[in-house]
């Protein structure tokens, strides 16, 4: 069973700033590439970032040079720090495994709850 619990989210205003967690096994963490996602609305599941097992990280255009991802080895967590955040950054956001995106769209093998964002005057 994967296990990815995601927490940090809240309501900040535009230009602020919130840092997600993802805590998964030690197995995860050391062996998987692991992505943020995020639902906006009514919308699908869309990829933000990602870090590969070799810690290689990569991010979607819209959230580039503002949104940062961290890895802890001795927690197994990988963070999602998010600056400058804009009201379209709204959404609930998660941690998965085996994302694969098509067409802005992505499905998952496993994800956590979610963690809700909300970024508004």
């Amino acid at each position: 069973e994967v296990r990815l619990v995601e927490s940090g989210g809240d309501s900040v205003q535009p230009g602020g700033s919130l840092r997600l967690s993802c805590v998964t096994s030690e197995y995860i963490f050391s062996n998987y590439r692991i992505t943020w996602v995020r639902q906006r609305s009514e919308k699908g599941l869309e990829w933000v970032a990602e870090t590969q097992s070799d810690v290689s990280t990569t991010y979607a255009e819209s959230v580039k040079g503002r949104f940062e991802i961290s890895r802890d080895n001795s927690k197994s967590a990988i963070y999602l720090q998010m600056n400058d955040l804009k009201p379209e950054d709204t959404g609930i956001y998660y941690c998965a495994t085996g994302a694969w995106c098509r067409g802005g769209l992505c499905n998952t093998a496993a994800r956590g709850q979610g963690t809700k964002v909300t970024v508004s005057t």
